[in-house]
């Protein structure tokens, strides 16, 4: 049997306040074209396929043109709900769209009751883990501890362990939480869940918790990561922030054979519009023909000017048009702790003050002409009459 490894769609989400929406489908069409052409059976969606558990009508119809397509190219679809997922709504048409081949996984009532498919081999059962909250589980498990993501997680792991084992043949997870190791943790675009603190109690998953079964299709790391032969992260088809720029876009080409996991291939997805940093003063960023290879990409701006540029944005943007963000590196220089600072300023002067942090938020002090007007202000403003 062969199996498409993908996640984390985020249909819906803005990247720097410009819509996703089109490129997203653009890759998901290429999706479907691919497993067509690599005779994939099933494709299996590992949670967040909206962004929000509100989604708009828009993302909505991205989705299901999407899941046409794929079904129209021959496979059958796998999905779970993630974090950023209203079970309820993403759930709400299950029972109806099973029967055209698409199968959604919302609850945990529904961990037992795996999608069964068969090859010439024998059955291959796949599961499905929804994000789990412990706070929301203890009225459908009795059992103890289940007080963090790792506990929930783990006691679904077990009820899939003691199923399979009933059932028999290959089994395969998929599953949306933090699983210790995994690369991609820090991406900006995952929005931080520290555990212990939030409500549900979030933390790192032991990867051993995954032990026992034939793969492991997991979600919610947006970037590509291997933590074991049998348990991957797929992340995400789009780069969601500029800390994802280097990390490939795709999904992983799963094979499995009589002896359970026969071959775990990367397969790249063709990424619309490219994510570029670009560092260098202002006229730099404007002028180099290196840059010209760029003009159609995502930009980052990373200035390195001493101090800000007039209409900065606006002047990029003409060169750039998709310039997305723009940060001095030159006045990103912390001043450090209060009391950092006022050590660093002890003693001084008025003028050297000025001096001393004007070198801290731009990278260079007071020049003579600027001395003499600070100096001037000082003088007057110290012996003016209070009246």
């Amino acid at each position: 049997m062969r199996i498409w490894h993908t996640s984390d769609w985020h249909v819906g989400r803005t990247f720097h306040g410009h819509s996703t929406l089109e490129s997203l489908e653009t890759v998901l069409a290429e999706t479907a074209a691919t497993v067509a052409e690599l005779g994939v059976d099933v494709v299996v969606v590992a949670g967040d396929v909206y962004d929000s558990s509100t989604p708009s009508a828009e993302a909505i119809g991205v989705f299901n043109r999407s899941l046409r397509l794929i079904r129209d190219a021959g496979p059958e679809v796998v999905v779970t709900a993630g974090n950023h997922d209203s079970p309820t709504r993403l759930g709400s048409m299950s029972d109806f769209v099973s029967a055209a081949g698409v199968h959604v996984i919302t609850r945990p009532e529904q961990i037992t009751s795996p999608v069964t498919l068969t090859d010439e081999h024998g059955p291959v059962h796949l599961y499905g883990i929804p994000f789990l909250e412990p706070a929301r589980l203890r009225h459908v498990w009795d059992v103890e501890p289940l007080r963090s993501q790792a506990d929930a997680v783990g006691e679904a792991m077990r009820l899939v362990r003691a199923d399979a084992a009933r059932r028999g043949g290959r089994s395969v997870v998929l599953a949306h939480t933090f699983v210790a190791g995994a690369e991609g943790e820090s991406c900006e675009s995952e929005r931080a869940i520290v555990g212990g603190t939030d409500v549900g109690g979030v933390d790192r998953v032991p990867v051993p918790t995954f032990d026992g079964v034939t793969y492991a299709a997991l979600g919610h790391i947006h970037g590509r990561s291997v933590l074991s032969e049998h348990v991957r992260y797929s992340g995400a088809p789009l780069h969601l922030s500029f800390s994802e720029e280097s990390k490939p876009r795709g999904a992983w080409l799963v094979d499995l054979d009589a002896g359970g996991l026969a071959s775990v291939v990367w397969v790249d997805l063709a990424v619309p519009r490219r994510l570029v940093t670009l560092t260098g003063t202002l006229d730099a960023l404007l002028t180099d023909t290196a840059h010209a290879q760029h003009e159609g990409s995502w930009i980052r701006a990373r200035l390195t000017d001493p101090t800000r540029q007039r209409d900065a944005m606006r002047r990029l943007q003409a060169r750039f048009p998709h310039c997305a963000h723009l940060e001095y590196v030159s006045l990103a220089t912390p001043l450090g702790g209060d009391r950092a600072y006022r050590e660093l300023v002890h003693g001084k002067t008025d003028l050297e003050v000025v001096d001393t942090f004007l070198g801290r938020v731009r990278g260079a002090g007071l020049d003579p002409a600027e001395r003499d007007i600070v100096d001037d202000v000082l003088a007057h403003g110290a012996t003016k009459d209070p009246a």
